[in-house]
């Protein structure tokens, strides 16, 4: 039966799928349109990376890049342990994505190519591509970390150093397993944690049994946490007659063959999904020794210190990125008769949300400086950063979680479903307080930072002191803590590092950023005018003037 023109009408009526009252995507947007980013970039000796930072930043905030980011986390890595005939090759596959992040991150400088670089400020460029480059996923920032972070280690071993470092420098991405001297461009794990100790290496049962050739051994044990399997070579710690110690292992071996690491499987992980971690299995694996027997710890400890400041780093670009998204949506999204921005509750949270990050934000790049100088010979740098950043990497990381769930509840319902991006943000948050030790061990290494290694407090209020006498809040807080340090112990140990992160953050942002941003991050972080959650500022802040200078555009 044909409908007459009445039910026509009726059936064409109204739409009731039309969309209004929604921000439209964020992408293409521009992830270094950050002013405390690049005021940062340039006070810590690499303005002259600026150019090539905000290209890198556009590159991040595109359409592409942004996608890659979210095919990659969909279409996660697969372990494929044995070929078509029955061969073991203990394989990671990923999607194509992923590749695509790793191209783009290796040739922009962001895993080992700093330390072929001698201009001042070269580190400090990476860290602050990094923050621009994090905006698009955290997962591929594991490899080119570890890898940034193996060269110093590796240059415990001279020869092995010859060899290895310029092609973990290069800029090239060449994935597959192959003989390592024969690539382009090379990509570092680490093997460190066992089943039974964790964070505790010392108590690691792997050994190394020394072969009948000079510096070379063979492994026999099962690491419990490394990530990033497809990696050409591993810094791995063992046990060796003379006690814990460092060894490089590759993949494959010079002559061609498989070195033995029996992938057992792959880690069903809370976030950074992107990124495969596996537990291997060493039986006679091939591995060469890094530095003297028994200075396992030691050789690592530099290393330490580079993936410690890539978690800071890691973790203010996350907050940094979850800020975007949430100011993006305000600005577009209505309710009670005003855009979400304009609402006085929601303005106090987002403001509140920008001092967070902008503070994190300019401690990662100040840590990326201190390493800059200390690399290059600088002594009061190198005990500046040792105690900082594992102050930085305590406090930062710590607040990641809560950050990220507070700008996700900007969105509301739209930031709880998957497609909005946020849950992913949520979850990868967490990782970066666990990864290379948790919020105990850091607590614990900033005291005995304190009392083994001279010069690490002085280093601490010197900095504190270049402050001095511009906010009377931050002046008391410095005293508090000098106050503290006599009576720090284990038990205390986490409200001294808390005490010392705050300090040390206003201290930066009263020197370095506007009024506004400084005294409301001194009222609410050092003199308690402030609740228990985000967006509890008090009534005197400068809200407008906070949120104009942190979303990019303005406001």
């Amino acid at each position: 039966m044909v409908p007459t023109s009445e039910e026509q009408r009726v059936n064409t009526g109204p739409a009731t799928h039309e969309v209004t009252n929604q921000a439209p995507p964020l992408a293409p947007y521009d992830a270094s349109d950050d002013t405390a980013l690049l005021e940062g970039l340039r006070r810590e000796g690499a303005g002259w990376a600026e150019e090539e930072l905000r290209r890198l930043g556009r590159q991040a905030g595109s359409v592409q890049a942004q996608e890659w980011a979210e095919l990659a986390n969909r279409h996660e890595p697969e372990l494929r342990t044995h070929d078509r005939y029955g061969n073991r090759v203990d394989e990671v596959e990923f999607h194509p994505s992923w590749h695509h992040l790793m191209r783009t991150a290796i040739a922009e400088g962001l895993a080992a190519s700093p330390w072929a670089d001698d201009r001042p400020g070269a580190h400090v460029a990476r860290s602050a591509g990094g923050l621009v480059w994090g905006h698009t996923e955290a997962g591929h920032g594991c490899p080119t970390s570890m890898t940034y972070a193996a060269v110093p280690a590796l240059r415990r071993q001279p020869e092995l150093a010859k060899v290895y470092e310029p092609l973990l420098t290069s800029r090239e991405y060449e994935p597959g397993l192959r003989v390592p001297s024969e690539k382009r461009g090379l990509l570092a794990g680490m093997g460190m944690t066992e089943k039974q100790g964790g964070s505790d290496v010392r108590t690691n049962t792997t050994t190394a049994t020394p072969t009948a050739e000079p510096g070379v051994y063979t492994l026999r044990g099962h690491k419990w946490f490394t990530s990033a399997p497809m990696c050409d070579v591993f810094l791995v710690l063992a046990q060796a007659p003379g006690g814990l110690s460092c060894f490089l292992v590759p993949r494959v071996l010079p002559d061609g063959t498989r070195n033995t690491f029996r992938i057992q499987r792959l880690k069903d992980k809370l976030g950074n999904r992107s990124n495969a971690s596996c537990e291997p299995e060493f039986d006679g694996t091939v591995a060469w020794l890094v530095g003297p027997e028994g200075q396992g710890v030691k050789t690592i400890i530099e290393m330490v210190n580079c993936t410690r400041l890539d978690c800071v780093m890691m973790s203010a670009a996350l907050m940094r990125k979850s800020l975007v998204e949430a100011g993006h949506h305000v600005r577009h999204r209505s309710a009670f008769g005003a855009r979400l921005v304009d609402q006085p509750a929601m303005r106090n949270v987002l403001a509140d949300l920008a001092l967070e990050s902008e503070a994190a934000t300019t401690l990662t790049l100040r840590l990326a400086g201190a390493a800059d100088r200390a690399i290059r010979g600088d002594a009061g740098e190198s005990a500046f950063r040792r105690i900082a950043t594992a102050v930085g990497k305590y406090w930062v990381t710590k607040r990641g979680p809560a950050f990220t769930a507070e700008a996700l509840e900007c969105l509301g319902g739209n930031g709880y479903v998957e497609d909005s991006g946020m849950p992913r943000h949520y979850r990868e948050a967490p990782l970066l307080s666990i990864w290379e030790g948790s919020g105990n061990v850091n607590a614990l290494d900033v005291l005995r930072a304190l009392s083994r290694e001279p010069g690490t407090a002085e280093a601490l209020f010197a900095e504190l002191a270049l402050a001095r006498g511009a906010d009377a809040r931050l002046d008391a807080a410095v005293t508090r803590l000098k106050n503290r340090l006599p009576e720090a112990s284990q038990t205390t140990a986490r409200r001294l590092v808390e005490q010392t992160a705050l300090t040390l953050q206003a201290s930066l942002l009263v020197r370095h950023a506007p009024p506004a941003v400084a005294d409301a991050f001194c009222a609410t972080r050092l003199g308690g005018d402030w609740g228990y959650a985000f967006g509890t500022l008090p009534e005197a802040a400068d809200l407008g003037t906070i949120v104009e200078r942190a979303l990019p555009g303005g406001d």
